[in-house]
């Protein structure tokens, strides 16, 4: 079923509060996180909006706290655009869907090219243990065929910067805006997108 913001704003309510991943925040924290370190870099709207919303499908398909520890992947890139193709076109699905794959490419290429320091080693040896946990049970770390591959699609430079924020956006008691803030950014967004029906 589709979702409205009302349901956006309804499931942080509900289990906005529940543990992020074994981190110092929980679910609600790091995607205000997320989409603040967005904003700080100056990404346009549709991008904030996904660094906000990259998570919301670990909310819908509700696995309890680190599922990781069980070996379960709940796919969470995926499991969230049927609910959100009715507000927003690719700019926003597309970065959400590889955000995963973009932690994948990251192993292999690092940052370096998106302005960072890391090489590709470098990043999967900074990545924490459910990050790391998580990278198995999604595929591993990319050949450079698939790195390749990943990056020559649309979106998929956005989807690294995201990832680089989704990494970032981890540390305890970070002032932030408030949920509305974000809710109103994206709303802004959907009204830009009419008939966004997304990629299918």
């Amino acid at each position: 079923m589709p979702f409205s913001f009302a349901d956006i704003e309804a499931l942080f309510a509900r289990l906005g509060d529940r543990a992020y991943a074994g981190e110092p925040v929980s679910q609600l924290e790091h995607a205000l996180q997320s989409g603040l370190l967005a904003e700080q870099a100056g990404a346009d709207p549709a991008l904030v909006t996904a660094a906000f919303l990259h998570d919301l499908g670990h909310l819908i398909n509700d696995q309890g706290e680190s599922p990781t520890l069980r070996g379960i992947d709940d796919r969470h890139e995926f499991v969230a655009i049927p609910r959100l193709r009715e507000l927003f076109g690719p700019a926003v699905l597309q970065p959400i869907r590889l955000h995963v794959a973009a932690k994948r490419y990251l192993c292999v290429r690092g940052n370096r090219e998106h302005g960072g320091p890391r090489s590709g080693p470098q990043y999967l040896a900074a990545l924490s243990a459910d990050s790391r946990r998580s990278l198995q049970l999604q595929g591993g770390v990319f050949s450079e065929a698939e790195a390749d591959a990943f990056i020559g699609q649309p979106h998929a430079a956005d989807a690294v910067r995201l990832r680089l924020w989704d990494d970032a956006a981890k540390v305890a008691a970070l002032p932030t805006p408030p949920l509305s803030h974000y809710l109103a950014i994206a709303a802004a967004v959907a009204q830009a997108t009419p008939g966004a029906k997304g990629f299918q």
